[in-house]
């Protein structure tokens, strides 16, 4: 049964916003107080958050699809809907958020570090906010925004200071085990280790962290045996540790063809050749890997590597490795830049954008993207004249009728707002360039006005029955 998952794809969903109401307040001796429609509220997101308590991904292996909850619409009396609940997803320390084309969103480190994977829908406005001056009974109110949906890629990657690597059975789960108090599966077949383990290791005034990762074989960055899975569980590391076994069986293997061998695999994967090489000679103990040991240490030593004979089983030489290791660590934190774990990637928008664009694509259709633009046509019930209205009057004020004409648009152009599968297409026609113009005093009551005095009544009534007297008197049949 799986138990550790370092990769998993997630489809998150975050919770769509509630819509607005469309309400007029009523009571007696009162029947038209004005408009009282809520606000929807705001759909729940979608967070990533680190728990230092989590250092898996398999819950989201099994269960790969999440959604926040939906906000909840407005109502009359001016009440606001209740805003949607958002999803906080726990991820291990040192998680890669990444996109569907490969590309980095997140790369969160350290306990509490937050990245909002999917944006909940903004709740959609009641027709008492959109009243005003000009608007004073809006017979309409805006839709509830959906919440943002897409498919992200969760990799982890092993944040530690010190990596053991090396071939399978080499000795790197007895090394961590006495090392530290982690307590790896350890036995005498290949593949032992089937997950990274990780301890931390006291050596002086310096605490340091170390990582046994899974055996590497030849072919391990084109993905043969473990290597691919969990190489990039080296890259945070600060120190990478080769553990050669000085006692092994196989009459084809030596230590140093062993180094080069790991040497050549992490080249391949890319990113590792700054990091600073320290060799253990491992099982010293037995005397044939003692008597090898001597062999090949002056042949390491000049290709500039320290050497560290070791016996995780007579624990002999441990002492001086730790402290060589917390060394190496202390010096690699002096020497690194003080800056925010955490690395969030932006990507902020031009000065000069306008926030949408018009494009030409075929003989009589246009289509206009834009964040703005798509929003409002997703915010539009399009059964409601006077909705549509507003939306013109929007769509007007932006520009996107002028970007038309320069576009080369004639009447009875499609024009298309939004993508290819999810676009609102509708006749263009030039002269109906704001909706106020199209739909006349739009949202506007008489019965809200200020009653005339009497005399002024009587004045309008008088006027009105000379100009109907005037019309007859000029009247003939023949």
């Amino acid at each position: 049964m799986t138990t550790f998952v370092d990769r998993v794809e997630l489809h998150v969903a975050a919770g769509n916003g509630g819509h607005g109401c469309a309400s007029v307040h009523r009571e007696k001796f009162k029947p038209l107080g004005g408009p009282d429609g809520g606000n929807g509220g705001r759909g729940g997101d979608v967070i990533l958050v680190v728990d230092q308590d989590v250092t898996t991904l398999l819950d989201y292996h099994h269960h790969p699809h999440r959604k926040a909850t939906n906000g909840q619409p407005g109502a009359g009396d001016n009440r606001e809907g209740k805003n949607g609940k958002d999803l906080i997803l726990p991820v291990p320390d040192g998680t890669v958020v990444l996109d569907g084309n490969g590309e980095v969103l997140a790369d969160m480190v350290g306990q509490g570090t937050q990245f909002v994977a999917g944006q909940g829908g903004r709740g959609g406005l009641g027709n008492a906010a959109l009243a005003s001056a000009r608007r004073k009974a809006p017979g309409f109110a805006l839709l509830g925004e959906p919440g943002g949906a897409r498919d992200i890629v969760l990799e982890l990657k092993t944040v530690a200071d010190v990596a053991l690597v090396g071939y399978p059975s080499a000795g790197k789960s007895s090394l961590i085990s006495v090392l530290s108090a982690a307590k790896p599966k350890i036995a005498d077949y290949p593949f032992t280790t089937l997950v990274p383990n990780l301890g931390v290791v006291t050596a002086g005034a310096t605490v340091y962290t170390i990582a046994d990762v899974p055996g590497l074989i030849p072919g391990a960055s084109q993905g043969k045996g473990l290597g691919l899975e969990f190489l990039r569980h080296v890259e945070r590391c600060e120190v990478l540790v080769h553990v050669l076994d000085t006692a092994t069986l196989e009459s084809d293997r030596d230590p140093v063809s062993d180094l080069d061998v790991i040497e050549e695999e992490l080249a391949q994967y890319g990113g590792l050749g700054d990091r600073p090489r320290v060799v253990v000679l491992n099982k010293v103990d037995i005397p044939d890997g003692q008597d090898l040991a001597d062999m090949i240490r002056p042949d390491l030593e000049a290709r500039g590597y320290r050497v560290f004979e070791v016996s995780a089983v007579a624990r002999q030489g441990l002492k001086e490795l730790s402290y060589a290791l917390a060394e190496i660590v202390a010096a690699a934190r002096a020497a690194k830049p003080q800056q925010e774990a955490t690395r969030i990637v932006i990507r902020p928008k031009a000065v000069d954008d306008a926030g949408f664009t018009v494009t030409k694509e075929a003989d009589r259709l246009f289509r206009v993207r834009g964040e703005k633009p798509e929003r409002w046509v997703r915010q539009t019930d399009f059964n409601n004249d006077e909705a549509v209205g507003y939306l013109a009057d929007r769509l007007n004020r932006l520009g996107v009728e002028d970007a038309l004409l320069k576009a080369g648009a004639r009447a009875m152009d499609g024009v298309a707002i939004g993508s290819e599968d999810d676009a609102v297409v509708f006749d263009w026609e030039p002269s109906m360039s704001a909706g106020a113009e199209m739909l006349g005093r739009r949202g506007e009551d008489h019965r809200f006005e200020a009653p005339r005095p009497a005399a002024q009544r009587r004045r309008d009534r008088d006027a009105e029955r000379d100009e109907a007297q005037s019309d007859y008197d000029g009247f003939s049949p023949f």
